[in-house]
């Protein structure tokens, strides 16, 4: 996914994971773009401070399918 694909999918309200079901992409209360790891707490930003090169492949974002099971 491209990076404005990605913020469109998380502000539309969808769950955006960066590799595996562990990271989710957010948006926090005062408009940081974050990854967050599920089992860690730890975050990170979701671009460098360029706002435009991605800390992760394009091809490792996804939208999370409704159909599965997450918390």
């Amino acid at each position: 996914m491209e990076l404005q694909e990605i913020k469109d999918a998380v502000e539309a309200g969808k769950t955006v994971r960066w590799a595996n079901p562990l990271y989710k992409v957010i948006k926090d209360t005062v408009g940081q773009w974050l990854v967050v790891c599920k089992s860690t707490g730890g975050c990170w930003g979701l671009t460098w401070r360029d706002d435009v090169t991605m800390n992760g492949k394009e091809e490792d974002f996804y939208i999370e399918d409704d159909t599965r099971i997450t918390g």
